[in-house]
């Protein structure tokens, strides 16, 4: 029922910001006014996002090490992760391909006519050189990825360190009974802070549409609306995948990540929703073994939302300017992406980056990421909400791969339970 509540002061909290951003802009005309406005008001944002970066690496390191230390040994570890990479390649090459596909159909770019101005968009286009990837996968401090919050370089970290107290055995038992009550301690952290969401939701929304105006719902309506809808058929591909590995258990796990799914959606973070998904997960019910293992793992190469993004918007800004891509060429612009777009996980705005190298690659406008500045954060309220489904998802059916899943008799019962608590 707290989930159920929590759900609902969420969406208020996206009405009233939406209300509340518009009138706002309406009654302050001067822009320097309303963008002093927005700033006052996403205070509130600030602090519960800040409040959130500040839980993500105790968070991870202590659940995954934990984890990784319970299982009987390495063999283990390396049959978990090498069947979660296979859900991750395959969701990531179903994503690319989706978007490509619905680009070419749609065609949002055509029409518009751009010329190459030399403009330049501010992003650096190099950021994922393999130079820079290698750097960015590899710590080489086990504290600095703590203090940067490198999703990708703590997961590194702490699969070493988990490996390490599972050969151990009974050596590291003081050491994981320590770790295992600094997660418990953190999870308590975390319900503290996500009493915070639904005010974070309000003054992001708010926020945004002062500064821009209900206008840019409408703007760009052809784009965000075929992205939209390609995200849609995404989230339907990815659930009936589930469907036919985990029965009917699927529309349980649907039904308990809504919340999640809602506030990665209205704060376009995949972060703020992340200890919100391993709480959900548990009373799926998911080993905490195996979430607190793969779910990290999928926020640095599981980004299905952010995936099909990078195809669409590379695309779409060819068009945009009459550049026609043949069909090999598309495809090594696929393939192309299915390496870069991997350990984007805690670089600034990731898939711009990312498009940015391949536009550079392919010798494609750079200039052309302007046209999607303007609209980027609406985008990727849904990139970040597919995320959550993706990798929810993929912790799933993982677990059911390992066994670790209840019955579907007792699956169905529970959702039974569930829509009657709904109602």
């Amino acid at each position: 029922m707290k989930s159920s509540r929590m759900t609902t002061y969420i969406l208020i909290a996206m009405i009233l910001g939406i209300v509340g951003g518009g009138v706002i802009h309406d009654q302050f005309a001067s822009p320097a006014t309303q963008k002093m406005l927005a700033g006052y008001v996403s205070i509130g944002s600030t602090i519960f996002l800040r409040l959130i970066k500040m839980i993500i690496a105790p968070l991870v390191f202590s659940t995954l090490v934990v984890g990784i230390g319970h299982m009987s040994d390495a063999g283990t570890v390396g049959r978990v992760g090498g069947k979660a990479m296979l859900w991750f390649v395959s969701a990531s090459l179903v994503s690319l391909t989706l978007g490509l596909v619905l680009v070419n159909l749609f065609e949002p770019g055509v029409g518009i006519h751009k010329m190459i101005s030399g403009a330049v968009s501010g992003i650096d286009a190099h950021a994922m050189t393999l130079d820079g990837f290698i750097k960015h996968v590899f710590p080489d401090s086990a504290i600095r990825p703590m203090v940067d919050n490198e999703i990708l370089q703590i997961v590194v970290f702490s699969i070493f360190f988990g490996v390490a107290c599972a050969s151990m055995g009974e050596r590291a038992r003081v050491v994981l009974e320590g770790i295992e009550g600094l997660s418990h301690i953190i999870l308590r952290v975390t319900g503290y802070v996500m009493k915070l969401a639904p005010v974070a939701v309000f003054c992001a929304m708010t926020a945004t549409i002062a500064t821009n105006g209900l206008g840019i719902l409408l703007n760009y309506a052809k784009f965000m609306g075929e992205f939209y809808f390609g995200l849609v058929c995404l989230w339907l591909v990815l659930v009936l995948a589930g469907f036919v590995l985990l029965g009917p258990s699927v529309k349980r796990l649907v039904l308990l990540v809504r919340e999640p799914f809602l506030l990665a959606f209205s704060t376009a973070s995949s972060e703020a929703a992340y200890p919100k998904m391993l709480e959900q997960l548990a009373k799926f019910p998911i080993s905490r073994n195996i979430s607190s293992f793969v779910l990290p793992l999928g926020y640095s190469f599981n980004l299905d939302g952010t995936m099909m993004y990078c195809t669409f918007a590379s695309v779409f800004i060819a068009q945009a300017y009459d550049i026609h891509l043949g069909v090999a060429t598309q495809i090594a612009m696929l393939l192309t992406l299915m390496l870069t777009s991997k350990g984007v996980a805690g670089v600034p705005r990731a898939s711009l980056v990312v498009i940015a190298a391949t536009l550079s690659q392919f010798s494609l406008p750079e200039e052309g990421l302007l046209l999607l500045l303007g609209i980027d954060t609406f985008l990727d309220m849904g990139r970040s909400a597919t995320n959550v489904i993706g990798n929810s998802l993929a912790t799933a059916v993982v677990a059911k791969w390992e066994g670790q899943l209840i019955a579907d008799a007792d699956t169905i019962e529970m959702i039974e339970e569930m829509e009657v608590e709904a109602a």
